[in-house]
């Protein structure tokens, strides 16, 4: 096990989905990092299994969107959300999403609120961390080093000194580094040392996704013989004794199991013949399975940090904000905090980026957080606070009527929580320090509703350029430039950008449609794909650039 570099640029404290995407945000770049994690390597445990559709768009942009989306479940495998009474018994709804091969054809044929590069792709965080790793190793200037923790900090004048040391022989190492990011889980070493603490709910009572939970991951090969139901990718029982989610990981036979703990189930008492068999209840049907790890966590958080930055330091993913995973809200909000903070913390070191650019982070991420982790809360009070009734397994008319009443109940839930555009592209920036309003104002936020607008602030609206090109693929990796007619040439922003030392790529696009979607000549894009600015005249070039850099 090496010991790492002694400086860099940027050190990054964890190495789950948030870290390594900042590092490879940041060695894109050209801005060198050491990142470390106490873990011995990437995830074991499945953990998240949904990758939404924002976080595959910006996977895209770097590169390893089609490798992302080749992993995990089968190409043809239907990647339906499925609600039971017991797997192996009454099929209550099903709510039907296209497998991953499907998925790649399908999203060039939609429009309006499913305008996007990409689709959703159901996989599980230990396969995406693989990939970041992967990448992240291969960029000169990222350093990347498990089994190291870090045990201090301090910020001096010119950065921060950080103490470390290697877990498995207490080896102490000192870093120094520009900026310190921590992304180190909900247990945050670098959040506690800041003295933030997390503010919202906590301890949500409910009768299911509300307090202990017990978590599974295990290799059922003869599930599918043993339920006589189309595959589904995400299970949900509902049911008084054993109510649970399970998440199919290889669409072979491992599973990410999920179960509510009834109060007199002691966590510390499982062994893994009660693990199996609390299986085998939500199965209902003996069917045998090895438990390859277990292990409690709590629901019924919604907690966002109340400060993201001190000076030199930041924390982002879930050192900053705590979900219940209704939505699969959390790793894709702790994406978006890597791809917002990496290009400013790059634009800083490079010497483009002014003084309130590193400030807009927490202005603009932390209300997204708290936003997200608000919309996750409802869909857990959705399906936690619905409560079978005691006749939902009878074989009677009754017990038919019930599970009727249920199911139409749980198909209405699955279509609120699993087809969310508006969340997914939504987030908006237009109170941000460094967006330059037009004085429009934005659509309303809706969970299940994405209004396309190029309103500064929020996602640049998209369209399909060709069958094989999306218009994201034209955008710069930096600063894009959209001129959208002939009535403006853009030549002073691109002379003010050329005497900013910005990297901006200009796009030319003589299109009604674009022209009718983004309702400007000239639009400015940020490289998270933020409407920054748009006009149609480019005069005010140089106070435009120095307000969305930060320099004002």
């Amino acid at each position: 096990m090496t010991t790492p570099p002694s400086d860099c640029s940027v050190l990054i404290v964890g190495g789950g989905p948030c870290g390594l995407m900042l590092a490879n945000e940041l060695g894109r770049r050209g801005v060198t990092a050491v990142l470390v994690d106490q873990k011995p390597t990437t995830a074991f445990n499945p953990q998240a299994n949904a990758t939404q559709a924002r976080t595959m768009e910006h996977f895209r942009r770097l590169g390893f969107a089609g490798e992302i989306r080749a992993l995990g479940l089968p190409p043809d495998f239907p990647t339906d959300i499925a609600y039971f009474t017991r797997y192996a018994k009454h099929e209550l709804a099903r709510f039907k999403l296209p497998s991953a091969r499907e998925a790649v054809e399908r999203v060039k044929q939609l429009s309006g609120s499913w305008s996007a590069a990409e689709l959703p792709h159901r996989v599980s965080q230990k396969f995406v961390e693989q990939v970041l790793r992967r990448h992240a190793d291969a960029l000169p200037g990222i350093s990347v080093h498990y089994g190291w923790r870090l045990t201090g900090f301090s910020e001096t004048t010119d950065g921060i000194e950080a103490d470390i040391e290697r877990v498995n022989d207490g080896k102490a190492h000192r870093i120094r580094s520009a900026f310190l990011v921590g992304a180190d889980g909900p247990r945050s070493t670098v959040r506690q040392a800041l003295g933030f603490q997390y503010t919202g709910e906590e301890g949500a009572v409910r009768d299911f996704f509300g307090g202990r939970m017990f978590a599974i991951y295990l290799r059922a090969p003869e599930f599918y013989q043993a339920v006589p139901h189309p595959p589904a990718w995400m299970n949900v029982t509902f049911n008084h004794e054993r109510r649970a989610f399970m998440a199919a990981v290889d669409g072979k036979g491992e599973f990410a199991f999920h179960t509510q703990l009834r109060p007199h189930e002691v966590e510390g008492e499982i062994t893994r013949e009660r693990a199996l068999a609390m299986f085998q209840e939500a199965v209902g049907a003996p069917i045998q399975a090895e438990i390859l790890s277990h292990g409690t966590w709590i629901a019924g958080y919604a907690l966002v940090a109340d400060q993201f930055r001190r000076g030199r330091a930041f924390i982002a993913g879930d050192a900053a904000h705590l979900f219940t995973p209704a939505g699969g809200l959390g790793y894709n909000t702790a994406i978006e905090d890597a791809v917002n903070l990496g290009w400013k913390l790059a634009a800083t070191i490079r010497g483009s980026g002014g003084p309130d650019l590193l400030s807009s982070y927490e202005a603009e991420r932390q209300p997204n957080a708290r936003r997200n982790t608000a919309y996750a809360r409802q869909f857990a009070d959705s399906l936690g606070m619905f409560v079978p009734v005691p006749e939902i397994e009878n074989q009677t008319s009754d017990g038919a009527e019930a599970r009727r009443l249920a199911g139409s109940y749980l198909e209405a839930h699955g279509k609120a929580e699993f087809n969310i555009p508006g969340i997914t592209f939504g987030a908006r920036y237009y109170t941000s320090p460094i967006t330059v309003s037009d004085g429009t104002e934005p659509p309303p936020d809706a969970a299940n509703l994405y209004v396309p607008s190029a309103c500064p602030g929020g996602r640049a609206p998209h369209l399909w350029l060709s069958p094989e090109q999306s218009l994201y693929d034209r955008f710069g990796f930096e600063w894009t430039l959209l001129r959208l007619s002939n009535r403006a040439d853009g030549r002073q922003i691109a002379a003010a950008a050329s005497a900013l030392g910005l990297d901006m790529q200009v796009v030319d696009l003589r299109s009604d449609e674009a022209r009718d979607l983004y309702l400007a000549d000239l639009v400015l894009i940020r490289p998270d794909q933020i409407v920054a600015w748009r006009g149609s005249s480019d005069e005010s070039a140089t106070d435009i650039l120095r307000r969305v850099l930060g320099r004002e």
